[in-house]
């Protein structure tokens, strides 16, 4: 049994007095007694013997499933749960709804359509007399011939009541139809005809066409604005025709309003969603009718990936090199290397697109284990934007930004046009700092300095959240002279209100898009065309077209240059790629200013002069000369724990010991640390990393599996947390 815990075991019970009509198998779901508490587990396994004696078992308390959960699903968690090195009943948790953890029946909710009759169109509604609000209902159903849910009945005040009165007397009558995903599996697949492709599109779908009845990963690498959506589109039509499902993963929640709206737009089959702004109840609609098959089109972020598929056709992820597919916390999983795996074992194509590939993906593209497709121009008749790097050094500067960037920003605003101004960080200033005495605003839970944001007023931790109100004197020296340092969204939002008092300024951050809804209506405001000021974070880095943006603005490229973090280059090259590709969309030429302390760095260099592809290929040769993935596979541990010498003395044994069996065993595997964390106290909790490397991916993950299970048996271990990270994005 497979119960949602941390230990990497599963637990043995006696079969209660229900059992499943056709006898146990893997993949029941079963309420039994863990300790204290009732938790819902999953039978894995079931045998005669035990290696616990039989007086000491539990019996299971309740059968939830007469069928198991789909065995592909089940195949997919365990497989997850090895790889990873993370507890299976742990990872059948996190992979499935919320509600089938709780216990709720996997069955499709239904609802009530109600529809007049041929007797009721033909009824005028005085016949019915005195029965007035029979009248009413009625009229107001004559007026919808598709029927109308009794949801949207009641909500215009009618009852139960009118509704029976109605039927009996034939004029009206109830269907019962599925809440999420209505049946579409034998009509038409398209509603509006595809688009005309030009000629590298059109031999990339003739590719992808090749690769439908197989395991056929694909490298899409178009540039910003190519067209790859299109792509994607027809191949779904060919895979819907196939009668199958696609499933498509896109990077961030921001993304899935307008994906969903231009795939509904396109096709005619069911389309659901999964992402984490569903309500619970949503999302296992979602869920299950991805499985029984009527949801043909699953579009989601990257959890979706554990979405059980009927008919499984295709799976394209967009903008593949996106970090948010990998999971940060817990189950700490890559969407992305989870969907390949995924498309082999069903034998289907994988579709990865991107216009700043990860240099992993790459690699696999340049050694031939992937198909790489290019798309070198945008669609229709844009041109790339130009790039051009500002020196900041020796210039004042208003919230971030520069005299040159101002004066550009005026000159597009009075040409009727839109301006994005791209910075990578909210709130109003990184800091709050004494001009007098030098104090600056730290967190006491974390090493880190507060951010100053002005809605609300205070000084907030972005590791740990803890706030504070903003002090009048400084706590230090007593001067009144607290000066912000630096900008955020907040400030920079108000320096271009000041500046362009007759422009509308639009802030798209974590702070203003909390309200549900809040981010679409905002972007609708852009797409509408008026002239304004688009100021935000990387939320509008990705996937967005913006026609009307013909200059953007990044206000500081240096942030994520220089960090211990060997992927900083590749992430911030790909950032500021990607956020380029913003502009110039439609037929107005776009530009780009890159703001920069440092506009001599050779990486930044190349970026602007050849573009992302030859700083890539020049990654990739410092990667293999240093000997760092994707030349070799890594892990990374990383503990905490209340007491620093606790946690050093711990891990310094661990390693010490790993060492010493890893020569026993004659494995080359590298062990590194433990070393302090890059941010060593957060929540007042204390942290250290250790690095595993090796060049086969075999001998990494027994190295990691005999140190966790070290770890796991050492007296102290309960006075530390650690967790496994098996192919890291990010080392901090």
């Amino acid at each position: 049994m497979a119960v949602p815990t941390p230990l990497r075991r599963c637990f043995d019970y006696l079969p209660g007095h229900e059992r499943p009509e056709n006898g146990w198998c893997s993949g029941v779901r079963v309420r039994v007694s863990l300790g204290r508490r009732q938790v819902v587990g999953v039978v894995v396994d079931f045998r005669m013997d035990s290696d616990v004696e039989r007086h000491r078992l539990k019996p299971i308390e309740a059968l939830l499933d007469q069928t198991p959960l789909p065995a592909d699903w089940l195949w997919l968690c365990r497989f997850t749960a090895r790889y990873y090195q993370h507890s299976l009943g742990d990872t059948l948790a996190n992979a499935m709804p919320v509600l089938l953890r709780q216990g709720r029946p996997l069955e499709a909710r239904t609802r009530t359509r109600w529809f007049v009759t041929e007797r009721g169109h033909t009824t005028p509604p005085e016949q019915l007399g005195r029965a007035r609000r029979q009248a009413e209902l009625l009229a107001v159903l004559q007026q919808h011939r598709q029927g109308l849910v009794a949801s949207a009945i009641t909500a215009q005040g009618f009852d139960q009541a009118q509704l029976r009165g109605l039927r009996e007397k034939g004029l009206i009558d109830g269907k019962s139809e599925w809440l999420a995903a209505p049946d579409s599996r034998h009509g038409p697949v398209l509603a509006e005809p595809a688009l005309t492709l030009n000629r590298e599109q059109s031999d990339a779908l003739s590719a992808l066409h090749e690769g439908l009845d197989r395991f056929h990963p694909v490298l899409l690498h178009g540039v910003t604005g190519s067209g790859k959506t299109e792509v994607y589109l027809q191949l779904i039509e060919a895979v819907l025709e196939r009668g199958r499902q696609a499933l498509i993963l896109v990077p961030e929640i921001a993304l899935t309003p307008q994906t969903l709206e231009r795939f509904r737009r396109r096709f005619s089959v069911a389309v659901v969603t999964l992402h984490s702004g569903l309500n619970d109840s949503e999302r296992l609609d979602a869920w299950e009718a991805a499985r029984a098959g009527r949801a043909r089109i699953i579009i989601g972020t990257r959890s979706a990936i554990f979405t059980p598929l009927a008919t499984p056709g295709v799976i394209i992820i967009d903008e593949e090199h996106d970090n948010s597919f990998k999971q940060h916390e817990g189950l700490r999983y890559h969407a992305r290397d989870l969907a390949v795996v995924r498309a082999q074992h069903h034998g289907i194509p994988i579709v990865m697109g991107t216009a700043t590939p990860a240099l992993e993906t790459l690699h696999h593209a340049q050694r031939g284990d992937y198909r790489h497709l290019r798309l070198t121009r945008r669609a229709g008749n844009a041109q790339p934007a130009m790039m051009q790097l500002v020196d900041l050094r020796g210039r004042p500067l208003r919230g971030g930004l520069g005299p040159q960037a101002i004066k550009a920003i005026g000159e597009q605003l009075d040409a009727g046009r839109q301006v994005l101004v791209f910075i990578n960080r909210r709130g109003f200033a990184p800091t709050l700092s004494c001009h007098e005495c030098g104090w600056i605003s730290e967190c006491r839970h974390c090493d880190a300095r507060l951010t100053l944001h002005r809605q609300p007023h205070q000084l907030i931790c972005h590791h740990c959240d803890s706030r504070m109100a903003v002090p009048d004197a400084c706590p230090s020296c007593g001067s009144a002279d607290l000066r912000p340092q630096g900008a955020g969204t907040e400030r920079t939002e108000e320096t271009l209100a000041e500046a362009f008092p007759d422009t509308p300024v639009l802030r798209v951050d974590r702070d203003t898009t909390r309200r549900r809804d809040a981010l679409e209506q905002t972007l609708a405001r852009v797409r509408r065309g008026e002239s304004c000021l688009l100021v935000g974070t990387q939320m509008l880095a990705k996937g967005h077209h913006f026609p009307h943006v013909t200059l953007v603005v990044v206000v500081n490229a240096d942030g994520g240059l220089y960090s211990a973090d060997f992927r900083a280059m590749e992430h911030s090259a790909a950032l500021l790629t990607q956020v380029a590709g913003r502009a110039g969309r439609a037929s107005h030429p776009g530009r780009v200013l890159i703001q920069t302390h440092h506009p001599d760095d050779p990486g930044l260099q190349l970026l602007i002069e050849q573009g992302f592809d030859a700083l890539a290929t020049q990654l990739l040769e410092e990667r293999r000369i240093a000997r760092l993935p994707p030349y070799r596979y890594m892990v990374l541990i990383r503990a905490e724990g209340q007491n620093a010498e606790t946690l050093q003395s711990v891990l310094s044994e661990g390693t010490e010991a790993l060492r010493g069996w890893l020569q026993e065993q004659s494995m080359t595997v590298e062990c590194l640390g433990p070393v302090p964390a890059p941010m060593e106290r957060r929540q007042t909790r204390w942290h250290a990393q250790v690095m595993l490397t090796a060049e086969r991916r075999s001998a990494l993950h027994r190295a990691t599996a005999w140190l966790d299970e070290w770890l796991s048996r050492h007296p102290d271990s309960r006075r530390l947390r650690y967790s496994i990270d098996v192919d890291p994005q990010e080392m901090a």
